[in-house]
């Protein structure tokens, strides 16, 4: 009595955990989970902000060209004596060519003025002119130029972690789906052998088999039952562990509080369907245009820009500023410039031996070089990798064919050992032994589509590396 109670105990958890399956639980498809993720987790988020942190870079870049404008007003009186009254107002206009455009104006007047101050209004605009150091590149334009190519790098790099994310993501959802076959398959298992128990039982209640036949198929289930309560355990810890992928739109952790199962099989994922066309797809691709290789040659455009900076370093600094003067209200003529109303001034500096400029050029190019062998490098990585990820799914897509076929002969071969049971001909242990090698190979199947799914995830996310 107390056995037949256990039998009926384990039918009954059998029964509750496919109506909580039936009745209480949410499906979530992978086009979902994959939507879920783009949108909501805040690894993905994060990313997304540091491109926005790299366009703020270039906003922050142009504000060295920004014009500036200045103003002062002050006087200075002692005793009753006003020494000065000023007002200057003034305008400084850099250009992108190292050109810096002058204006202001100036009002004076006082008892006690410099020698080389000009009472009333007076009008300037200048000009300062690099003639041989900061003339065709300088810091400016350098940091312009570096926070462009800094922007590209930052895109290219958040495209490879995103990707990376997914890549992570998808995979954990296909072995989700397979945990969950894996249990399904493990308590169709228990219930063929339940049934098997039962016909066995009751031809031993007619004294058609031996007791010990009934203690073979026990044995048998009861193996079966450990197995889909293991299986069912670490569908649970998957669950858990896809959740890490779940988020809300806050970018707040989901809290699962019903049971998730996957709405569709493992064989319906898009692998099946799209792998040819993405391998043909993959050959077609340029490399250069890969997101690791575009992050390098964004970085070497950095690095060259740097080299032409330190290369000014090794000119002299000839500056030349030239500031013309009007009088308020006072008729001017502007040309020829050298005769009135002018002040020019020629600044020239050079280092004797130049050695720090010398040594920051050939540490900026030895850096080009050193990036240019990392782009070497990860060319030739970037290859090996797709030729690895196309052989292992044209390896996993044979495998699969033929453990089909395999799993076909040990059905035929099982069907057949119960018909030879079933006339005597055979015993439970073959039969079990036979269902053993099924349920083996059909969980190898699994495993294998796996293995295919994941395969096919790197190839498929390596091209959404790709630019265009």
């Amino acid at each position: 009595m107390k056995k037949r109670n256990k039998w009926v105990v384990t039918f009954l958890m059998f029964f509750c955990t496919f109506f909580v399956f039936g009745q209480d639980t949410l499906r979530m498809s992978h086009k979902e989970f994959i939507s879920i993720v783009k949108s909501y987790h805040p690894l993905a988020y994060s990313y997304r902000l540091q491109n926005q942190i790299a366009e703020a870079e270039i906003q922050k870049a142009r504000g060295n060209f920004d014009p500036l404008v200045d103003g002062k007003n002050g006087s200075k009186t002692i005793d009753g004596t006003q020494y000065y009254k000023e007002t200057n107002v003034g305008l400084d206009i850099p250009t992108w060519y190292g050109i810096e455009l002058s204006g202001s104006y100036n009002y004076i007047n006082g008892e006690k003025l410099n020698n080389s101050d000009t009472k009333g209004g007076l009008y300037q605009f200048g000009v300062t002119l690099p003639l041989a150091k900061n003339l065709l590149y300088d810091k400016r334009r350098a940091l312009l130029d570096q926070a462009k190519f800094a922007l590209e790098m930052t895109q290219a790099e958040q495209r490879l972690l995103t990707n990376e994310l997914l890549l992570n993501a998808d995979n954990a959802y296909w072995n989700w789906v397979r945990l969950y076959e894996n249990y399904l398959l493990q308590s169709q298992t228990v219930a063929v052998n339940e049934q098997r128990f039962i016909l066995t039982k009751k031809t031993y209640e007619y004294g058609e088999r031996a007791a010990i036949d009934t203690t073979e198929v026990a044995s048998q289930l009861q193996s079966f039952v450990v197995e889909k309560e293991n299986a069912y355990l670490s569908f649970l810890k998957a669950t858990q562990e896809l959740s890490l992928f779940l988020w809300t739109e806050n970018q707040q952790p989901y809290n699962i509080e019903q049971l998730i199962v996957p709405s569709q099989r493992i064989t319906q994922a898009e692998s099946y369907d799209n792998y040819g066309v993405l391998l043909a797809l993959i050959d077609q691709r340029s490399m250069n245009q890969h997101a690791a290789l575009q992050y390098y040659q964004q970085k070497n455009n950095i690095l060259e820009s740097e080299r032409r900076l330190k290369k000014q370093s090794l000119l002299p600094k000839l500056d030349f500023t030239y500031n013309f003067f009007n009088k308020e209200n006072y008729r001017a003529e502007l040309i020829p410039f050298f005769q009135n109303n002018y002040q020019y001034g020629l600044k020239l500096e050079i280092p004797l031996f130049l050695r720090q400029a010398r040594a920051d050029y050939k540490i900026a190019k030895y850096k080009i070089e050193q990036n240019q062998l990392d782009i070497d490098y990860k060319q030739q990585e970037l290859q090996a990798k797709i030729t690895a990820y196309k052989n292992e799914v044209l390896s996993y897509q044979t495998q699969i064919k033929v453990m089909q076929n395999n799993i076909e002969n040990y059905k035929r071969l099982l069907y057949a050992e119960e018909i030879r049971f079933s006339n005597g001909e055979s015993s439970l242990f073959l039969i079990n032994s036979r269902e053993n090698k099924l349920l083996e190979a059909e969980q190898k199947l699994l495993d294998l589509r796996l293995k295919f799914i994941n395969s096919y995830n790197q190839l498929k996310w390596f091209n959404e590396n790709f630019e265009g």
